[in-house]
């Protein structure tokens, strides 16, 4: 695919993703949630969430998975350390490394800031706590799409081998596949919340690629 058409994409999804919180804040607003919170598009939401019903074992599944997300994140940050370290110089740690360093800042960031910027409410109040949570988007959604798409973009610069580099690529696939499908499932999340974590991701994603591409393409000039 070409950068530019990437570009374009990651935009079209970022709209898209600004129109979702547009509609939410907007359209069929009704109080179904937890101590009377209000959610957008709740006739949609709350049909789904009610097949759905909560199933905390689909809850904890994800959660683990998303800690092998994070470890993965660490390892990266981990080959990253080590090449400041000997290298002496950031600008000599690969430029993989570092993009993948500036994409965890800006998944970072934006998980913070969807806690403060609250657009909706959980479905349910979550054991252990008194209130209702942030929901909107599903952060951990966005988090292992995030980190275990660009895994599979930037392993081909660390394994050489083949048949090892198709399988990790595979094993993150289902990651994602799976912490998509629980998260659905597990009921501590609006359908919508979903789809907005799927959205966000998918616009760091071809950014992330698009500015892989940018960076290759300089390179190969010099």
């Amino acid at each position: 695919m070409k950068q530019s058409r990437k570009w374009v994409l990651s935009g079209v999804m970022l709209c898209m993703f600004v129109l979702l919180i547009i509609l939410l804040k907007s359209v069929d607003v009704a109080a179904v949630g937890p101590e009377g919170t209000v959610i957008g598009l709740s006739h949609v939401n709350a049909a789904f969430h009610d097949g759905t019903g909560v199933n905390m074992t689909w809850y904890k599944i994800t959660q683990g998975l998303g800690l092998v997300t994070i470890a993965t994140a660490g390892v990266f940050a981990c080959i990253g350390v080590i090449q400041l370290i000997q290298r002496k110089s950031l600008r000599k740690v690969d430029p993989a490394i570092l993009r993948l360093g500036a994409l965890y800042v800006l998944v970072m960031i934006l998980y913070v800031f969807f806690e403060k910027f609250i657009v909706n409410y959980r479905p349910i109040v979550m054991p252990g706590a008194d209130t209702p949570e942030a929901s909107f988007p599903s952060t951990h959604t966005m988090l292992v799409c995030t980190v275990m798409g660009s895994t599979m973009m930037a392993i081909g610069q660390y394994l050489p081998n083949m048949k090892l580099r198709t399988g990790v690529r595979l094993v993150c696939a289902i990651i994602i596949g799976v912490t998509v499908v629980g998260r659905l499932l597990c009921g501590v999340h609006w359908l919508t919340d979903i789809f907005g974590g799927l959205l966000i991701s998918a616009s760091l994603l071809f950014m992330f690629s698009a500015f892989a591409d940018r960076m290759n393409t300089s390179e190969q000039r010099l």
